[in-house]
This record gives structure tokens, sequence and C-alpha cells, in this order.
């Protein structure tokens, strides 16, 4: 949620700066693919009654699904950092069993009580990559509360990479989109009729009148 808040925000301050028409140009290959997978997670952490081993396979798979979005779309810019975010979280939780292991001091900082039921994020008895966890904190009492990773912040970086990318590329594409004006021809180069000499050459055509010599 800390992430979508995020980046929710970067796009509301890029709007005001420079508009979003860049962002909304891009033609995404499979959209609907990080819709799909937000959902999924959204479901998995929201519904209480979803067996924990089915919510920790289904967890998993709402990355597949990112990742398959992420590598479609490789071509866009800031869109690899942004996947590299997504590839740490999703390879730590995967090798932890569906959990993204929580340092427990951070998530006391951020005023987070574990319970029995599923979490995307809690302590794990034996992590395997700890570090790549949500060792990061927002202390309770700001808004917004909880706990982050290493690869939540490349996931907002990639995202500021992204948006800023496309809607400077939207901005040069308007300015581009102007008439240029042109500077006419002096009007001694033009032709009048096509064919006929120019008031130039008609000049330099005609003859020299003779000096008169004194008597």
């Amino acid at each position: 949620m800390l992430v979508v808040v995020c980046v929710a925000v970067v796009l509301v301050v890029t709007s005001l700066q420079h508009g979003l028409s860049g962002l909304l140009a891009i033609r995404w290959r499979h959209r609907w693919l990080l819709p799909l997978s937000l959902v999924i997670q959204t479901v998995v952490v929201d519904v209480p009654a979803l067996p924990a081993g089915l919510a920790r396979v289904v967890h998993v798979l709402s990355y597949v699904l990112a990742g398959v979005f992420l590598v479609l779309n490789r071509h866009l810019r800031g869109l690899w950092l942004l996947g590299l975010g997504v590839a740490s979280n999703a390879g730590t939780i995967a090798l932890n069993g569906g959990t993204l292991p929580a340092d427990p001091h951070a998530l006391a900082v951020a005023g987070i009580r574990e319970d029995d039921s599923f979490a995307n994020s809690g302590v794990v008895a034996h992590p395997v990559l700890p570090w790549l966890g949500d060792v990061f904190a927002v202390p309770d009492g700001v808004p917004f509360a909880n706990v982050f990773s290493v690869g939540d912040v490349l996931i907002v970086a990639g995202a500021v990479w992204l948006v800023r990318s496309a809607t400077r590329r939207g901005g040069r594409h308007r300015a581009s989109g102007r008439p240029s004006q042109r500077r006419a021809p002096a009007h001694h180069d033009v032709d009048v009729l096509p064919g006929l000499p120019t008031a130039a050459a008609r000049t330099a055509a005609a003859p020299a009148e003779p000096v008169p010599h004194p008597v």
C-alpha cells in the first residue's frame, strides 16, 4: 500500500507540473496484466478467510503476472529499474514461502502487530535474504506508517523515472508541433512567372550605356 501511495503522489505532482498527456500516450503491451496483479494482491491481503497456503501461492502468482507485464514493456525508459524492484521482492517472497520477511524492529517502529492470519510481509523464523525484506519503516504516527524494502524503493524510483521521461517526451512533442516561421526569400530573388528571368538577372544582362568622352 505504501508503494501505491508513493506512485500516486508522483502522478499527481507530475500532472500538476507537466500534465499526463505523455504518460497517457504510452502504448502498453497487455496492460490488463498489471491491474490484475494488483487486484490479486489486494484480495490476498484483505480477505482473511483465504487459506494461508493458497494465499501464499496466489501472492507469488501476482508477482509473476507483474513480471510478465514488465518484460513485455521493457522497452520503456525507467521500467527496467521498476522491474528490478519487483524481481527483488518476488524472489525474496518465493524463497521465504510466500511471505516477504520483515525485521521485527521495523515492525515495532511502524506500530504493526502480527496475528495468525496470512500477511504478505511478516517475521519469518529463518529468513532467506533478510536484507531484501521489509527492513525500513515509516514510524507510527506518520500518515501511511508501514514497513518497506529495498525492492519497494527501486519500484518507486523506477516509477518516477518512467513518469518524468514520458511527460517530458510529451512536452517536447507538443513544442515541436508548433508551425515554424520561415523567412520569405527576398523579392529580387523570386521569379514572377516561370521561365522569366529575375530582376537581378535582367540587370546583369542589360548592356552597359557608353560613357561619353570629352571633345
